[in-house]
């Protein structure tokens, strides 16, 4: 018997049952406006009928979602304005950990690890590494998306750093509803398919609302665009080739004479069948990646309440989601130098004819690497909640259970074993039926048990025996790799709320509440990827387990009401004790203030202190290795930062060239590394520690009917930061800012300068993150002779970014505000009409300019850049321009109870500017701008 499948069966149906038993709406049969009215707004606890609050939160209501082009919770919430970059785009396809494939949302360029999502209030399930997947929730039941842009720790623990995601899902719903979404791209690829339907009942007692998705993403192909074809487009085309090719090169061992390649068409035997390596005989990898990775997801949810009594009710949500995702990039560029497998001066294949030993380089290119990545979710909670009253005092209360598991299967294909390398180009001869056998005639290997390998044959000299055309070669030298992942999250909870008694200003609310959690999780990669046998580099496993009980409680206090200049004042207090079993306890405070001096206008004011545990991840994560991509030496004499320092000649040497993959000079400042280095975790992390202030006005003049705008401002502080620290970051501090204590974090070939491979890096708590800025919204509705107008501007602007990754005194901080994807300013605008069963929306997303590094002298608009966390070290620059994104979409209401909808996202297929950082992606554009003019059509159709 399946477990899992069990365990969802048993959930399912005693949902069903409960569903089934009964009948009723959205209040319990109460005869009292206060059921029917209060609500709880994400941030607070406390029940109430303003939905106005000291917190600036943005709601995203059915409609909203319905009028865009966008078919997943996450591509909606990407964005948003306050939105920062994705973790993992689907632009990245070198990820390949447990998050690749799902949405991830970062508020504030924090990261997503400090942006707590709930789904109807209670956590979603989080990964070991402390992501939460908002995919899984599919997009037919929402109802609505409540984004809290303030710190809300003491509300609900960990995480809520940044901000707040509460995923608000249909309930209650009676009849049927059916649609889906089809489009691709304008250059006909990348085509997205959704189908999904909600279902529900509803009686005197209870209700049952039943939603299901099937979706679908098909690849878009680096080759297919010009700004992921090359590694630098436009710009030193050599860039993007690897001296590891396809058809494989060799020189002799020991030696630094010219590498040879395969005459096309050749027999790749013996030395007159090769020529000196040309620039035709080199790669280019991206030919074979893929610049948007595919994706299917399956998924269904389900809520059921019914009123056991008229003032208690049983709820209950279940929700199931599948999803598996695969990535493909260029076959491994596998090197005997890197991998200590020369190939013998005995093997049949040596072109020296046994003269001497070879070292050798073949790009897998018929076998590129995969990785399918399927990840199973589930999620259960179960709750009592209803209201009572004490005098004319009514409380609300609710206690229940929360689990979720998520199950994660990644299967790796196209990595080279290297023991079977190391026997492949062993020995070998020619035996009496004519077969290159491994080993020697007096001694040979079984056929069954090695086969040996020519890197020279194969592509351009044809599917021969022996090259990685050969089967026997293939499962010889590549064995499918399986990784698992499980993480499981039990949750306890019971809470609160209500009126304690009546000040001159209102009633006195109150919320307090109890809170047990336990996350567990981690992570097991292939054995052979453990023992380092694979050039799918080596990684250790995960696994870990903590534990927290929680209390909070939250204050409102009415201070005046109806008063000249304070028709309300209102102050709200929140504190939160919480007790981990790894790193001890702490205590985080919320103040608010709500000020109303005229009914038209709103003030507002909060300050939080927040704080982020260290995820399973951090603490218990297995060290692994990796090729370091966009690594720049900032001692390279041609491309460094700090080329001709003292320190930089003293470490290096005079005219040191960064190098590349192949041990050959990098053509540009930044490139994979030759060698790989380690990452891993600290089992000693404490929490990060936040503090958060916003300071607001919302104005609704009553003169101007539909018109509201709101003004904030913002900062947050994150201090001990946990600091997933970088190879760039050490050799910068070390030789730019010249912190010596970095410097003994690495150490250098004494015969070439370059890095070597004991550069070993991890978490670690250390620095500072500060970012503040304004948010500004306007919108304003009214009605026409030719229909209703509503039009909508939202935007944030950074006015500051800066951190620092080390506690050493007199570091000036870096500042990233408008540098890579830290843009200044992010605006979406929205243009909405509707007149009878016709609509349409025009939307507008704007990006600011940023800069980034010049790569080229060419491209260098600021040469002589200069800030104060350089040092005064000229550091050049290069200014990039901003981009706007245009959608529109039509629909057309049938008279069939339909809806048919048609439009564009990108409508003038608008490409952002060339990012040679590659931020958030493996190419030289950020994973989060459109890639080319998408187009689509829904179809909705109610029953």
């Amino acid at each position: 018997m399946n477990c899992k499948q069990s365990k969802l069966r048993d959930a399912v149906l005693i949902a069903l049952a409960v569903g089934a038993a009964g009948t009723t709406g959205t209040v319990f049969a109460q005869d009292s406006t206060t059921t029917l009215d209060r609500l709880e707004v994400t941030g607070s606890r406390i029940r109430q009928v303003d939905v106005e609050t000291a917190q600036p939160v943005l709601s995203i209501s059915r409609q909203d979602i319905e009028s865009q082009g966008f078919a997943s919770v996450g591509d909606i919430l990407q964005n948003i304005s306050a939105t920062g970059s994705p973790s993992f785009s689907r632009s990245s396809p070198l990820t390949s950990n447990q998050e690749a494939g799902g949405q991830y949302i970062d508020l504030r360029n924090l990261g997503a690890q400090r942006t707590l999502v709930l789904v109807n209030g209670k956590r979603l399930a989080i990964s070991p590494d402390g992501f939460q997947d908002v995919s899984t929730i599919p997009t037919v039941m929402v109802e609505r998306i409540e984004v809290l842009k303030d710190g809300a720790s003491s509300i609900y623990g960990s995480d809520a750093m940044a901000g707040v995601i509460n995923i608000i899902t249909r309930k209650n719903f009676t009849g049927a509803e059916a649609n889906a979404y089809i489009g691709q791209y304008s250059q006909g690829d990348g085509s997205k398919k959704s189908y999904d339907m909600v279902i529900g009942m509803a009686g005197e007692r209870g209700s049952l609302t039943i939603g299901a998705e099937v979706h679908e993403e098909e690849a878009v192909w680096a080759k297919d665009r010009h700004y992921s074809a090359d590694t630098y487009p436009g710009f030193s085309p050599n860039s993007s080739l690897t001296s590891v090719g396809q058809w494989g090169n060799w020189r002799p061992s020991g030696t630094s004479g010219a590498w040879q390649a395969p005459n096309r068409g050749g027999s790749a035997l013996g030395a007159d069948q090769f020529h000196d390596q040309t620039i035709d005989d080199t790669s280019n990898s991206a030919h074979q990646m893929m610049l948007l990775t595919p994706l299917e997801r399956r998924a269904v949810y389900i809520n059921a309440n019914y009123d056991i009594t008229d003032t208690i009710r049983f709820t209950s949500d279940i929700g199931y989601t599948r999803r598996e995702s695969n990535r493909q990039i260029a076959g491994y560029p596998t090197q005997s130098a890197a991998v200590g497998a020369p190939m013998s001066a005995d093997s049949y294949f040596n072109p020296t004819g046994g003269a001497s030993a070879v070292d050798w380089r073949r790009r897998g290119w018929e076998l590129p690497r995969t990785t399918d990545t399927t990840v199973s979710q589930w999620r259960f909670t179960a709750g009592l909640e209803g209201s009572f009253e004490v005098g004319e005092r009514y409380f609300d209360w609710d206690a229940g259970y929360m689990f979720s598991e998520t199950d994660t299967t990644i299967i790796n294909n196209g990595n080279f074993y290297i023991p079977g390398i190391k026997s492949a180009v062993g020995p070998s001869f020619l035996n009496d039926q004519g077969v290159v056998q491994c080993g020697t005639a007096a001694n040979p290997i079984a056929l069954t048990s090695c086969t040996p390998w020519n890197p020279f044959a194969g592509f351009g000299t044809g599917a021969v025996a022996n090259s990685l055309d050969d089967p026997n070669v293939v499962n010889h030298l590549f064995k499918q790799e399986h990784a698992l992942g499980l993480s499981k999250t039990h949750n306890y909870f019971a809470n609160l709320s209500g009126s304690l008694f009546t000040l001159p200003a209102g009633d006195l609310g109150f919320a307090l509440g109890y809170e047990y959690r336990k996350e567990e999780g981690g992570f097991t990669p292939d054995a052979i990827s453990q023992s380092g046998e694979s050039t799918n580099l080596a990684s250790g496993p995960t696994f870990g387990t903590y534990t927290v009980d929680e209390f909070y409680l939250e204050l409102n206090v009415p201070i005046l009401a109806d008063l000249p200049g304070a028709k309300e004042l209102t102050f709200n207090a929140a504190t939160r004790y919480s007790d981990f079993n790894t790193f001890g306890d702490t205590v985080n405070n919320k103040f608010g203030l709500k000020w109303r001096p005229t009914d038209d206008l709103l003030v507002r004011a909060t300050y939080a202190e927040g704080f982020r545990a260290p995820t399973i991840g951090d603490l218990y994560g297995g060290s692994s290795q990796t090729f370091t991509t966009g690594f720049r030496d900032p001692c390279d004499s041609v491309y460094g930062t700090a080329r001709g320092s003292a320190k930089c000649l003293a470490d290096a040497g005079a005219g040191f060239r960064q190098l590349k993959q192949g041990f050959v000079p990098t053509d540009g400042p930044a490139d994979q590394t030759p060698v790989p280095f380690n990452s891993g975790s600290n089992p000693f992390m404490e929490p990060e520690t936040s503090e958060s202030t916003t300071i607001g006005m919302v104005w609704s003049p009553s003169a101007i009917e539909g018109f509201s705008t709101s003004l904030d401002f913002w900062k947050v502080r994150i201090e001990n930061t946990v600091v997933s620290d970088s190879p760039n970051q050490i050799l910068s501090d070390c030789y730019v800012n010249l912190i010596e204590s970095r410097c003994s974090q690495f150490s250098r070939d004494p015969a070439n300068g370059n890095i070597v491979g004991e550069l070993t890096y991890g978490m670690r708590n250390a620095g500072y993150t500060e970012t503040e800025g304004f948010d500004f919204e306007v919108s304003y509705g009214m009605e026409t002779a030719v229909g209703r107008f509503n039009a909508k501007v939202s935007s944030t602007y950074v006015s500051k970014y800066e951190s620092t990754a080390t506690n050493e005194p007199g570091v000036i901080p870096s500042q990233s505000n408008g540098f890579n994807a830290a843009f200044r300013n992010r605006t979406n605008a929205n243009l909405s009409w509707n007149q009878g069963d016709w609509s349409a929306n025009w939307g507008v997303r704007y990006y600011s300019g940023t800069k980034e590094q010049c790569y080229f002298d060419e491209r260098c608009t600021l040469p002589n850049y200069q800030a104060p966390d350089t040092q005064g070290t000229i550091v050049p620059l290069n200014e990039l321009g901003g981009v706007t994104f245009h959608d529109l979409q039509i629909s057309w209401a049938a008279p069939w109870n339909a809806r048919i909808s048609v439009g564009a996202n990108n409508v003038f297929n608008n490409e952002g500017p060339l990012h040679f950082d590659q931020p958030s992606s493996n190419f030289s554009y950020y994973g989060g701008f459109d890639v080319g003019r998408f187009l689509y059509m829904k179809y909705n159709q109610k029953f």
